[in-house]
């Protein structure tokens, strides 16, 4: 084959011009790291030689090590039963990462992988309120915490335990030059301080097991929270030492705390005697019992229960559940009991959001307010997630489900036989008015029933056809967003079957939680439901690609009205009140030209997706064809386009 000598390049010259150039860098290489320092100088001799036999041999780097810091954390954090670490990854904790997955053999705790660090916090969010207890998140030094933020302050507002570990290089002479100074921090929980509820920097490895320890005990013991500890990388990255005399301290956690007994028996006073008592409840049940206690607790006293849904706290279709009339009954009310209420103030008052704000009292002259919540053990001034302060008769700060027992035998032992004959009858009007509550939901959901957009109680009612017969989970809160259809239709009974909002109110919360409830519910079998809003979805979208990726089987249905609607309806009240029109009220609040196909962006996460739908006789189809895939093992997601609420 013809060659041009004058831009080719002939392979045997290039061959040994590469060849000659190697020996040239060997001999050339740069002085060895341990020879930098100053050092006794030695002449060159000859190898082999009878000096060189005798000779010390030279310094020489230590480059690996059998036993590094990050195995005994690891060896801490399993200890505490945690099963699962959430993580994007980043170079501060690489020690631990590398320790989990092979030290460990990424088992109890299982590496996560995430696309985002508020993913991973809200994973742990979700997953916390199924199972309990906190699931693990590592997180990368400063930029890592600072994606991670919002994720942590939904979490502390809520009152959920979170357990983080953020890697960071303390040591300014260990640093890497370059990223790694801007990747490390002299505080670095001085970003989230305000908003968690306890953090350490440990300087030793029996430090770090101890501080361990202890966080997780701080986070469990209520009001639970985040919690966060520094793990440095030196102290993760260097040797143990043969000799390093490591133990783990012995976790035990402390009951939380009961009501005190004279107060908690003038409650019971109070409650029994009551003509008219009302149960407000928010985040009260902690865990299954908590429902069990409150179910005992109301039909003790045949008393409406209140539910705000921070959390499953009462069985819907019970017929003492009367949320959907809650403003009514408190307001006719002689004794009312807020039980771990975060805003009883709200509950009790009627505020009118217009040009001059104002509010009044909504509870009748004389009225008997009560307070059961360890929120009154703990608070913080910065952030304003206290709500206004409460004027109540009897503030009891305790944990309320810890204090339920104690205050169902007190109202036990006061009920007589003609006060049970009364209640009786004051239980029976109850059930007939739950009933009819129950009919007129039904009614009003058949309203715009074959509507295009779907509207949302019809997405609602074919779900719960759906679902109805198997081991359900609702992991998702859309229910202000979707009229609170969920709640007035479906019959929730059990604790897992809902877990409320995002404590924090923050965008982006819903899909994290979500998936990392449907973790939690993974082992149990049971079927993880998500009413995905589009704007949430939005902010972190990578999350789909975790649940694809680590088999976490969940039904995403998408509550796509295209809009961030509960900002529509602000810019149409700002319209409204400066004499604008609402015609505008789509400018900066809605999300179309182009409108997100999410079934496609599902698929390219590796995810079944079907989509969108905007014919409500195509949705119970496709539902069913998604719950398959998920009862298989896999997530999959149905694209419905609905309307607003």
């Amino acid at each position: 084959m013809a060659r041009d000598k004058g831009s080719s390049v002939d392979r045997r010259n290039f061959l040994k011009t590469a060849a000659a150039g190697s020996m040239a860098t060997l001999v050339a290489s740069p002085t060895p790291v341990s020879a930098r320092w100053p050092v006794p100088r030695r002449t060159m001799t000859p190898l082999m030689s009878k000096q060189a036999e005798t000779d010390n041999p030279a310094a020489a780097d230590v480059l690996t090590t059998d036993r590094p810091g990050s195995d005994f954390m690891i060896d801490v954090i399993k200890s505490l039963g945690i099963e699962y670490i959430c993580a994007n990854p980043g170079s501060s904790f690489r020690g631990l990462q590398e320790s989990v997955v092979n030290y460990g053999g990424n088992k109890s705790p299982e590496l996560i992988t995430c696309c985002h660090e508020e993913s991973a916090v809200g994973m742990a969010h979700g997953y916390a309120k199924i199972e309990g207890k906190p699931l693990g998140v590592f997180a990368h030094s400063t930029v890592g915490l600072q994606h991670a933020a919002m994720a942590i302050f939904n979490a502390y507002c809520d009152r959920v335990p979170v357990y983080l570990v953020l890697g960071n290089t303390i040591d300014a002479t260990q640093r890497r030059p370059g990223v790694e100074w801007d990747h490390s921090v002299e505080d670095a929980a001085a970003m989230v301080r305000d908003y968690i509820k306890w953090d350490d920097l440990p300087i030793s490895l029996t430090h770090f097991a101890e501080s361990a320890v202890r966080a997780y005990k701080i986070a469990m013991t209520p009001p639970s929270m985040p919690v966060l500890l520094v793990a440095d990388a030196e102290l993760q990255e260097n040797p143990m030492g043969e000799n390093a005399g490591l133990r783990i301290p012995k976790l035990t956690l402390p009951s939380p705390p009961q009501g005190d007994s004279g107060a908690v028996a003038e409650v019971a006073r109070l409650l029994t005697a009551a003509e008219n008592p009302v149960i407000i409840v928010d985040r009260t049940a902690r865990t299954a019992a908590g429902v069990t206690l409150l179910v005992e607790l109301a039909e003790a006293l045949q008393a409406p229960v209140v539910d705000l849904a921070a959390r499953m706290n009462f069985p819907t279709r019970h017929p003492l559940n009367h949320s959907d009339r809650g403003h009514e009954l408190i307001a006719e009310a002689d004794v009312i009991l807020g039980l771990s209420v975060t805003d009883f103030w709200g509950a009790v008052h009627s505020f009118r959001d217009q040009l001059q704000r104002s509010s009044h009292s909504i509870t009748s002259a004389g009225a008997k307010l009560i307070s059961i919540t360890a929120g009154d053990l703990y608070m913080k001034g910065n952030y304003q997630d206290s709500q206004r302060y409460t004027e109540v008769d009897l503030a009891i700060a305790a944990d309320a489900e810890a204090t339920l027992p104690s205050l169902i035998a007190a109202i036990k032992r006061l009920i007589t036989g003609d006060r049970r004959t009364v209640l009786q009858r004051r239980g029976q009007q109850l059930a007939a008015d739950r009933q009819e509550l129950l009919d007129q939901a039904r009614t009003a959901a058949t309203y715009g029933w074959d509507a295009s957009p779907v509207s949302t109680a019809r997405l609602s009612a074919e779900l719960w056809a759906q679902i109805k017969d198997k081991d359900w989970s609702l992991v998702s809160d859309v229910a202000p967003g979707m009229s609170n259809w969920p709640l007035r239709l479906w019959a929730f009974e059990q604790h897992y079957q809902f877990i409320g909002g995002a404590g924090g109110y923050g965008v982006g919360y819903g899909a994290p939680a979500a998936i990392g409830a449907a973790l939690a519910n993974r082992k149990y079998g049971r079927l993880s439901v998500n009413i995905q809003c589009d704007g949430d979805l939005m902010y972190a979208p990578g999350v789909l690609w975790t649940a694809a990726h680590h088999r976490i089987p969940i039904l995403n249905v998408m509550h796509n009205n295209r809009a961030y609607h509960q900002e529509v309806m602000h810019l149409q009240r700002m319209g409204n009140r400066h004499n604008r029109g609402v015609t505008r009220a789509g400018i900066g609040t809605t999300i179309t030209e182009p409108n997100i196909d999410f079934a496609k962006l599902a698929q390219s996460m590796g995810m079944h997706a079907e989509g969108p739908i905007a014919d409500p006789k195509d949705l119970g189809p496709a539902i069913q064809r998604a719950i398959t895939v998920v009862e298989g093992g896999d997530p999959a997601l149905i694209d419905v386009v609905t309307q607003p609420r």
